[in-house]
């Protein structure tokens, strides 16, 4: 799924507001989130309907706002829709039960 988000061409002149708040959630106790992850994150979740042209302390506004709680119940979503659980399975139930 690689296609091109309207902001993309914004992401280098973002990445010190990224490296900045990945280093909050790092001294948070959440230092597994790549910067990668968190660019998905927000052109998947916070920059999903993009109305017009984005001005770039907009951008850098919604970066550094961002809650460790909001990427977490993300990725936590994201991990739910990837896996490959069928509860017609009464193993994979009794597993998933323990």
């Amino acid at each position: 799924m690689d296609i091109s988000h309207t902001f993309d061409h914004f992401r280098t002149q973002v990445q010190p507001a990224i490296w900045s708040k990945l280093e909050e959630f790092a001294l948070l106790g959440y230092d597994s989130v790549s910067a990668e992850e968190f660019w998905q994150y927000l052109i998947r979740k916070k920059w999903k309907k993009v109305k017009n042209e984005p001005k770039l302390f907009e951008m850098i506004q919604d970066i550094l706002s961002v809650k460790v709680s909001d990427y977490i119940n993300y990725a936590t979503i994201e991990a739910y829709k990837s896996t490959e659980f069928s509860f017609e399975d009464e193993n994979e139930l009794k597993e998933l039960l323990k």
